[in-house]
């Protein structure tokens, strides 16, 4: 696969898009070379539920925007969300990538599979989820993570129903979710939420908890800069980034 230096992300509606900027300045201390575009899809309907979820991450509403993204020079294309591609089920979320790549004409991932290759390459056999979606949500990411061969030892959810509130968690709130999410057994936490800020403080929750935490806007940075077979030194970002 050809080197290359810019991601595009599909993100839908606005809650911690600053992440990325955040990212990419983080991400250039070391490469000097990385660029992470985004722009905003039409969400619909603002809500944790199994309905509104399908209909966000319906193919027509990622594909409204690509153009945006591929005119702004991306090599590859993340649909930067967790719960409007698990909801579709392993092969429906696969199916989902396949016309995101089609419409825009190059490699194409989403946030779901993104942690079930962040996890393979860190070697992760059992992990806990601390998600801020209701119950039934996050049992359908658990059902994901068990199709990609990761056992989930423990899944926590939050009962908060719009992406707009997750967005205004502080730090100590990420971390009371990760530490009420961990199991002695878990080989590390997973926090599935695009909306949740967590680039500026997963080196603290990871010291916090003693063992990798995963979240949702840093594994979809990875897994798009894997799609360009980059891999970029960044220990700021947690231990996904802690390696050459």
């Amino acid at each position: 696969m050809p080197a290359g230096n810019t991601v595009g992300f599909l993100y839908p509606g606005h809650s911690a898009e600053d992440d990325f900027p955040r990212m990419e300045k983080m991400l250039n201390a070391t490469a000097d070379d990385i660029r992470l575009p985004l722009v905003h899809t039409d969400i619909g309907t603002d809500a944790h539920r199994v309905d509104a979820l399908l209909e966000m991450g319906s193919v027509r509403r990622l594909t409204d925007r690509v153009a945006e993204l591929t005119g702004r020079g991306a090599q590859a294309v993340v649909w930067a969300c967790t719960s409007a591609s698990f909801v579709f089920g392993w092969d429906g979320a696969r199916e989902q990538v396949r016309e995101l790549s089609r419409s825009a004409g190059l490699p194409a991932s989403s946030t779901s599979f993104a942690f079930a290759h962040a996890a393979q390459d860190l070697g992760l056999r059992r992990v806990a989820i601390g998600a801020t979606y209701p119950e039934d949500v996050a049992v359908l990411f658990a059902d994901f993570l068990k199709a990609a061969g990761i056992e989930v030892t423990a899944t926590r959810g939050s009962g908060i129903i719009t992406a707009a509130e997750v967005g205004t968690w502080e730090p100590d709130q990420v971390l009371e979710l990760a530490r009420t999410a961990d199991d002695p057994s878990a080989e590390a936490v997973l926090l599935p939420d695009t909306a949740l800020h967590t680039a500026g403080c997963l080196t603290e929750v990871e010291r916090q908890l003693g063992k990798p935490v995963l979240t949702a806007n840093q594994v979809t940075a990875w897994e798009g800069l894997r799609l360009l077979d980059r891999r970029v030194h960044c220990p700021e970002l947690g231990t996904l980034f802690d390696r050459q």
